[in-house]
């Protein structure tokens, strides 16, 4: 078994482990900093929208020697409106002018002719409405509305609302970081980039969802024990599925990483830019999210229930009693040295003999006293 693997099952065991939930300020603080980031970002400087949302132009011309910066000083001087230029691949410009209206677009399109040394027929044209980019935001929104109703509701009744609650703020985040950075960096917003955030928002999920899994399976009748608290439980849920989180985000984000650094870095595809930076930056936002805040987030809305306060109390007037008797925490917990059960000592299933190892457990003549019966 590889090193990783190794390690994983020694998480998933509780042989080692890290306390995530316990030093959950520190993770709260961490994203509050990130996120006011993105808001400031947001605000300061907005986000650049394409075309497809404000109406406007693109040009695509041939190959020109000419550069992008003369090119875009050429394309406002012509237009009069602001405009974006990107060189691509095959040596050619697409040059991208906002509030660019139908009747002085073919004036636009001759001067740019003459002004980069080429043919009115090698420069190619396509207009876009500011109506239809209006209903694709409409539609992105509706979706996206819809999309979280859906998520809260489904996760409510597969698991209950508190976990419903931290995996909607967890969204929340993603959603916020990757904006911020579409901002902060200033892409435009495309079809593409909406594309790529509904994308995330389900994957950002999936890492979550693994964990609130294990969550339920391991704090199943936690009120019958004494040996950890939830907050305890559920980072050792964490803990078990960290290495699973960390290898299928590695292996999402290596191809999502060649699109968005050679795809449109190297080769100036645009469409790649759009997609792959909201992929980019929401599925890195979203491992993170699925790790430091959202089951943080459910054990301390847990530990609020009346019940779970009881079952800490409990748990540490255990530990407390074993410490004046000298006892380790280990010790007090039934433990000693030995690995530990699924099932607490004052929690076994019927039929179990306390103290005993899982594998122990129904087998013939383990755990019953030696000697012939009088």
């Amino acid at each position: 078994m590889s090193r990783l693997g190794n390690l994983g099952a020694r998480l998933y065991n509780g042989e080692v482990g890290y306390d995530f939930v316990g030093k959950r300020k520190i993770w709260y603080g961490l994203s509050i900093l990130i996120t006011i980031t993105a808001i400031v970002g947001l605000a300061v400087r907005g986000l650049v929208m394409g075309i497809e949302f404000e109406g406007g132009a693109v040009f695509t011309t041939s190959k020109t020697g000419v550069s992008v910066a003369q090119v875009q000083e050429d394309a406002e001087e012509a237009s009069g409106h602001a405009a974006i230029v990107q060189e691509l691949g095959n040596g050619g410009m697409r040059i991208q002018i906002s509030g660019l209206d139908t009747a002085s677009a073919s004036p636009v399109k001759d001067e740019l002719a003459k002004d980069l040394g080429v043919k009115p027929g090698d420069i190619t044209s396509e207009l876009v409405g500011p109506s239809w980019g209006e209903q694709i935001a409409n539609k992105a929104w509706t979706g996206l509305a819809i999309f979280m109703v859906l998520v809260v509701i489904y996760l409510a009744i597969a698991f209950e609302w508190r976990m419903a609650l931290a995996a909607l703020i967890a969204l929340v985040h993603d959603l916020t970081i990757t904006v911020g950075v579409y901002a902060l960096v200033g892409f435009e917003v495309t079809p593409g980039t909406v594309i790529g955030l509904l994308t995330i928002l389900g994957y950002s999920l999936y890492d979550t969802v693994v964990v609130f899994d294990g969550l339920k399976e391991g704090s199943k009748d936690i009120t019958k024990q004494t040996r950890w608290t939830y907050s305890e439980i559920a980072n050792r849920s964490l803990n078990g599925t960290l290495v699973r989180s960390i290898n299928t985000t590695v292996v999402a984000l290596l191809p999502v990483a060649g699109l968005l650094f050679i795809g449109g870095g190297v080769l100036g595809a645009g469409m790649l830019n759009d997609i792959s930076l909201s992929l980019f930056v929401g599925l890195a936002a979203g491992a993170y999210s699925s790790i430091f805040i959202a089951t943080p987030l459910v054990a301390d809305l847990k530990e609020r229930d009346p019940q779970m306060k009881a079952l800490k109390k409990r748990v540490l007037a255990k530990r407390a009693a074993a410490e004046a008797r000298g006892e380790s925490a280990d010790d007090a917990d039934g433990v000693s040295g030995e690995p530990q059960d699924r099932f607490p000592d004052d929690a076994a299933p019927a039929g179990a003999v306390v103290g005993q190892r899982p594998a122990d457990r129904g087998r013939p003549g383990r755990g019953k006293p030696s000697g012939k019966r009088r």
